[in-house]
């Protein structure tokens, strides 16, 4: 058997390695540990501020979107009711149009009627004169003379041609 001389425990030394490791630890923590952590922490906060911006700016979004969406609601709705506006004053100024043609047409037609009628009273007037002028004239010949049956009728025939001519 071996003798177990190679392996010896070193009081000491295992209490200056721990020394050692306690003052490196407090090195570490001191000079790395808390950098480090200040510098994680600092990039956690701004991760998360820029999480919350995202939201935010998520939600502003959202509620844009939801204001356009309203908006545009609301523009259709005002051009909906612009277009049966102007639907109903195009289809009222038709119906006064067609009202004014049809007032217009009459007073035409009763004018026509007007102007035939005093056309047939200056007609009928002028035929009296006429007749009574030709009255005038037979009457004038009637008294010069007696009439005989031939006499008549030239006094017709004659009649007939003045009024031909």
């Amino acid at each position: 058997m071996q003798s177990l001389s190679i392996i010896s425990v070193n009081i000491w030394q295992i209490l200056i390695s721990f020394a050692n490791l306690a003052i490196l630890t407090w090195i570490i923590r001191k000079f790395l540990f808390k950098p480090v952590k200040k510098v994680l922490d600092s990039r956690r906060e701004s991760i998360d501020s820029a999480y919350a911006r995202a939201d935010e700016a998520e939600k502003e979004a959202e509620e844009n979107r939801r204001n356009y969406a309203a908006a545009m609601a609301a523009a259709k709705q005002t051009a909906d009711q612009m277009i049966s506006e102007a639907a109903r004053d195009a289809e009222r100024r038709g119906g006064e149009i067609e009202n004014e043609a049809r007032e217009r047409a009459q007073e035409i037609r009763r004018q026509a009627e007007e102007d035939a009628l005093l056309e047939k009273k200056k007609a009928e007037e002028d035929m009296k004169r006429e007749i009574a002028d030709v009255s005038a004239l037979l009457t004038g010949k009637l008294l010069e003379r007696e009439v005989t049956p031939e006499d008549h009728r030239g006094l017709i025939d004659s009649f007939l041609q003045e009024l031909d001519g």
